[in-house]
């Protein structure tokens, strides 16, 4: 089979990629992995520019020259890879070099939550310290996946500052590395015995240089309490059926799923835009009569198909945040945790600088999340994530905040 010609503009992308200090890939299969092309496609059979979630079909092309969105019409004669994209998108050295890292990373938890073994390690509970509650209290597989996105930042270079759910206090790394990262690591791990999807969640800054001069300390703490409004990336990774890795570099939200035979993620969700309004909210239903009046006034007229959307709304709850809020990116409709318990810095910030790049909003039921100035590392806070048209009927019943714990372990 011929492969396909590439312009010169690919040409040029891959050998600047090339001389680039990336890790190497993870190998996720045999290795005499089946026969592919060198160059296939996969895009909807409607309108090529359109949001892939608009109900078209999808068509996998082998050899097609079609490419996927209309900046890349031109110069891509198949899938971009995560790398080829970010060099494409001009996102600068620094960042694609980073990002590099965080791709290997997720690649290995991705290959140990998919393990035989896993099931053992949750069970084997160790001793450690931690500033979560018990009910969050950190299960092996948290404290490896850490250790491993840690190790994949020091190895960037290009990390100043990391600071995780999982530790008390942030970790600095070096003194010249140009970005701060925060992290929820394994989100959801506890589901991880009944298969149940998890993830992984990024948040990136700018170092603030401002304050090189502070103790390591003060100034590592500063760095990673920054607004989520100077963001200027965010990623989750979810680790289900199909691994995907959700980003945004400032300009429209971007999913690449994990090709397994070569180890890339490749681009399959290019500029989601997420629906004005959907038809599904997601929450624990269970704890109807723990809600404030407002929260329960609103979902029950949603549920009737009185509110300002004439259809009834249907409930979906995974208990896995990244997995309902991927579901809500690409269906519409509001997920949300109305009590004080999602993290601002790791979860609410990353989740809402997503949602707000594909046209969707971040909430805590009165304030815009990315406007939030995070006080502590560890703060909690509601969290509702959805379509904007949703967010908005929402927050006009008032009082949709749970402010009383009841008490209740899950």
């Amino acid at each position: 089979m011929n492969e396909l010609p590439h312009s010169r503009e690919i040409e040029m992308l891959s050998s600047t990629i090339s001389s680039l200090n990336l890790p190497p890939r993870t190998q996720l299969s045999s290795s005499n992995p089946p026969f592919f092309p060198q160059r296939y496609n996969l895009a909807p059979f409607h309108n090529m520019t359109s949001s892939p979630f608009s109900g078209g079909l999808i068509n996998l092309r082998v050899n097609s020259p079609t490419a996927i969105g209309s900046k890349r019409d031109s110069v891509n004669s198949g899938f971009y890879t995560l790398m080829e994209y970010m060099g494409k998108d001009g996102a600068a050295d620094d960042l694609v070099l980073l990002f590099g890292h965080l791709e290997y990373a997720s690649k290995k938890i991705a290959a140990l939550v998919a393990s035989p073994f896993n099931s053992s390690l949750s069970k084997n509970i160790v001793g450690t310290e931690t500033s979560s509650s018990d009910r969050d209290k950190p299960k092996p597989l948290d404290l490896v996946s850490n250790e491993i996105i840690l190790s994949s930042l020091r190895n960037s270079g290009k990390v100043a500052v990391m600071a995780s759910e999982e530790d008390e206090g942030p970790v600095w790394i070096t003194d010249d590395g140009p970005f701060v990262v925060v992290m929820d690591p394994l989100d959801g791990s506890r589901n991880i015995d009944a298969s149940i999807p998890t993830g992984t969640i990024f948040g990136i800054y700018r170092r603030l240089m401002e304050i090189d001069h502070l103790p390591v300390e003060e100034k590592a703490l500063l760095n990673c309490l920054q607004s989520g409004a100077k963001l200027v990336a965010a990623a989750y990774v979810l680790y289900s059926s199909a691994t995907i890795l959700c980003t945004s570099f400032g300009s429209g939200t971007h999913a690449f799923t994990l090709e397994h035979t070569t180890g890339d993620f490749l681009l399959t969700h290019p500029n989601i835009s997420i629906p004005p309004r959907g038809q599904i909210y997601s929450v624990n239903d269970a704890r109807y009569f723990d809600w404030p009046e407002g929260l329960r006034q609103y979902i029950d007229t949603i549920r009737q198909g009185k509110g300002k959307h004439p259809k009834k709304y249907s409930a979906r709850y995974i208990c896995s945040l990244v997995a309902d809020f991927h579901r809500t990116l690409l269906y519409g409709g509001v997920a949300m945790n109305p009590r004080d318990h999602l993290r601002l810095v790791y979860e609410a910030n990353p989740l809402s600088f997503l949602a707000e790049k594909a046209g969707g909003r971040g909430s805590d039921g009165k304030n815009r999340i990315l406007s939030i100035q995070p006080v502590k590392l560890h703060q909690r806070l509601p969290l509702f994530l959805g379509s904007p048209d949703d967010i908005e009927e929402l927050q006009s019943y008032g009082d949709v905040q749970q402010k009383v714990n009841p008490g209740y372990d899950v």
